[in-house]
């Protein structure tokens, strides 16, 4: 995965979902833009709804969240921009230094996209098996990133093996359509999983609402991380409640790089040269702990270490000190050293 503009290191890649969070509202969605390239995010993604072309009255909400939308195809037709409005959301991105993202739910929806420019495709829970999306999508020759929320290993082998025979690049997000996911539901096992059985990269798409679950994604191997945002948790829309607030996005997005940059520069446990002048100072010396008069037996309830390191016998063979005698007179608190005993 390429190096993005704002990351710290070449292998995580950090969404910002903003789905439907701007209500229909262009100049929301721009405030978006603007906030979101504040967080340290790499990419931004919106999703691309064509009523028409995805939907029927005969759709249900999965919550009924809306007073002013009597169906849910009204909503999504609420939820709609021309082309020119996304060039524009597009080119605001572009100049902020943000990719440009958003996840289509309808052939007519990647026509739009290819026109507006988007270097690869999201594809929603909803939509991994549906195959006539995927053969659009497919048709563009762009990289696409799949989440697996309500799939199965068989569906998503079939996804897989649908995208191989078309030459598709692709990646898995592990993810779980519940809102919020609670804890019991991360399916944080399933990361590594996946990666195992696919070899590709894997990710972690976030519905939880805090910040935990995608830094210990990070941590297990996630190399995409999607979440969603919001101004405020209290905001109308229905994903509201399972998104991060900006200042929530802003300490994941940095936590997140950190684990990264460590994962990336492992510490070889076998070589400790770098902290000899540290263990110099650090580490301790023996001595006495009580005057002790030549001929004396020492005994462990006579020891004492004390630092630094170097001038006297090292704390670690005491045991050698032990029942010998001390040629000479030691006063409490001397170093010990081997010219101070005798058999």
């Amino acid at each position: 995965m390429e190096k993005l503009k704002g990351s710290i290191n070449n292998s995580l890649l950090t969404i910002a979902e903003i789905g439907q969070a701007h209500d229909g509202s262009l100049g929301i969605a721009h405030s978006y833009i603007d906030a979101v390239s504040k967080t340290g995010c790499n990419a931004i993604k919106f999703q691309t709804h064509i009523a028409e072309a995805e939907s029927s009255i005969h759709e249900p909400f999965r919550v009924k969240f809306s007073e002013q939308d009597a169906t849910r195809m009204e909503y999504w037709k609420r939820m709609e921009f021309s082309l020119e409005e996304w060039k524009g959301i597009k080119q605001h991105c572009d100049d902020v230094g943000l990719e440009f993202m958003s996840s289509p739910f309808s052939n007519a929806a990647v026509d739009l996209l290819e026109e507006v420019g988007v270097k690869r495709y999201k594809i929603g829970s909803g939509e991994v098996n549906n195959f006539v999306l995927l053969e659009k999508i497919a048709q563009t020759q762009k990289p696409v990133i799949i989440s697996s929320g309500m799939s199965s290993y068989a569906e998503l082998d079939k996804t897989v093996s649908f995208l191989k025979s078309r030459n598709i690049d692709y990646s898995i997000l592990q993810c779980t359509t519940s809102y919020p996911t609670k804890p019991t539901q991360y399916g944080l096992n399933v990361i590594q999983e996946i990666k195992n059985k696919y070899k590709v990269p894997v990710g972690f798409s976030d519905h939880s609402s805090s910040i935990e679950a995608c830094i210990a994604a990070t941590a297990l191997g996630a190399e995409i991380l999607e979440f969603h945002v919001v101004f405020d948790k209290e905001m109308f829309g229905p994903d509201a409640k399972s998104s991060l607030t900006m200042k929530e996005t802003s300490q994941l997005v940095s936590a997140v790089n950190n684990i990264a940059d460590a994962l990336q520069n492992p510490v070889d446990k076998s070589d400790n040269s770098e902290f000899s002048d540290l263990k110099s100072i650090f580490e301790k010396s023996l001595a006495v702990n009580k005057d002790l008069k030549k001929g004396n037996v020492i005994r462990f309830s006579d020891l004492e270490t004390k630092k630094p390191k170097g001038f006297g016998i090292l704390a670690s063979e005491y045991e050698k000190v032990i029942g010998k005698k001390v040629n000479k007179d030691l006063k409490k608190w001397d170093f010990l050293n081997d010219d101070d005993i005798t058999e």
